[in-house]
């Protein structure tokens, strides 16, 4: 099991399928699994709820990550009893890459299965680049601009909460904003995994 954790639009989902491909593992989203009020801007193939639109419009940026929170901690469970199946299964069993925001680092971290690592990609600025170009951030509307504005604030209020408990737990995080290809990235998430002696911990940091 490799599990790749970090905010919303940090590029887990390439990153972790470029793993997969790399070592022929499978390949998973926690969104898979359930999922919370996602991207409030539309794109050709995606016209945005009425619920999604009015839960960014009615709540707090404080209101949006105690509701994202509280998502991913109903969702753990699910995703402790997937990663324990997958990872105390018998030898032959193909390996699986479980990427995923609802990858909190403090649960993660308290996980005692075998054959299994941990990382998290983390970014400065790019993320904003990104969500605004998704967007199309200076083509959108005043309503359409203050969803992707509640969005964002949620998205980078969580990565702070993030980086806070990685680093007080000592955990693995890569640096997603520096330029590297998702093939880079690949290759140094698995870096950080042959380096680590317990999940989500390395001997060398990262």
């Amino acid at each position: 099991m490799i599990l790749i954790g970090g905010t919303s639009n940090v590029g887990k989902s390439t990153v972790a399928r470029s793993v997969a491909e790399k070592l022929g593992f499978e390949f998973l989203s926690t969104d898979a699994l359930a999922r919370h009020p996602g991207r409030p801007w539309k794109t050709p193939e995606w016209t945005v709820p009425t619920h999604v639109v009015e839960h960014y419009r009615s709540l707090t940026v404080d209101e949006l990550i105690t509701s994202v929170l509280a998502h991913y901690e109903r969702l753990w469970p699910r995703i402790q009893d997937l990663i324990t199946a997958h990872a105390t299964k018998g030898h032959g069993r193909k390996g699986l890459v479980l990427e995923g925001s609802a990858l909190w680092p403090v649960r993660v971290a308290g996980l005692r299965v075998p054959r299994t690592a941990a990382v998290w990609l983390t970014t400065d600025d790019s993320v904003r680049a990104r969500i605004h170009a998704a967007g199309c951030y200076e083509a959108a509307t005043d309503e359409e601009q203050l969803l992707m504005d509640k969005f964002l604030a949620r998205t980078e209020r969580y990565q702070t909460l993030m980086i806070d408990a990685i680093d007080r737990l000592g955990l693995d995080r890569i640096d997603a904003g520096s330029g590297q290809s998702a093939t880079e990235l690949a290759d140094t998430v698995l870096a950080a995994v042959d380096a680590q002696t317990a999940v989500g911990r390395s001997t060398n940091g990262w």
